[in-house]
């Protein structure tokens, strides 16, 4: 994170940017929480975005004054399934043969770095198939808001680590 705040910093101070997030390393936090908890391992099936929902969603992000944020690998869906992985992975509760599936659907995503206070969103619908049959089916979310300065060159990368931010996050409350 520290990385794209400096890469957004001097995009940000030049004008109009285009910055990719990628997934980072995983959480100790959510780490420590998914190894005391005494779970099965599982593995992550597809990640994709809601029905109805637009497909822009999915692939690009406004709200940051006239810079945009896009995913590395080309939808936040995929982001969210590798923040997923990265996490299960670190705990050691990651199996690709596991007979536990864990599915999501993107169904919000958004974030403005509006003068004064900044806000962000993030919520999927998350499905875990243990040997193909659902045993939990949930719509999880996560906001966050935050101060957010007049100055575009310091408001724009305080809300991509922000925005970036709020995968952990929703990965923490699965």
């Amino acid at each position: 994170l520290i990385r794209l705040a400096a890469l957004a910093a001097i995009l940000a101070a030049t004008g109009c940017a285009n910055v990719k997030l990628d997934a980072t390393g995983a959480s100790p936090a959510t780490v420590e929480k998914l190894r005391g908890a005494n779970l099965a391992a599982a593995q992550a099936g597809s990640f994709k975005l809601a029905a109805g929902k637009p497909a822009a969603m999915d692939t690009a992000l406004s709200g940051l004054r006239g810079n945009t944020l896009e995913p590395a690998k080309g939808s936040w869906s995929q982001l969210l399934k590798d923040t997923l992985v990265a996490e299960l992975t670190a705990a050691g509760l990651y199996d690709q043969a596991s007979p536990l599936v864990i599915e999501g659907e993107l169904t919000d995503s958004k974030v403005d770095a509006a003068i004064g206070t900044g806000t962000g969103r993030l919520a999927a619908r998350f499905v875990v198939k243990k040997q193909g049959q659902p045993v939990f089916d949930k719509e999880l979310a996560v906001d966050a808001s935050w101060e957010s300065s007049f100055i575009g060159g310091v408001a724009i990368p305080v809300a991509m680590n922000q925005y970036g931010a709020l995968y952990k996050a929703l990965v923490a409350k699965l």
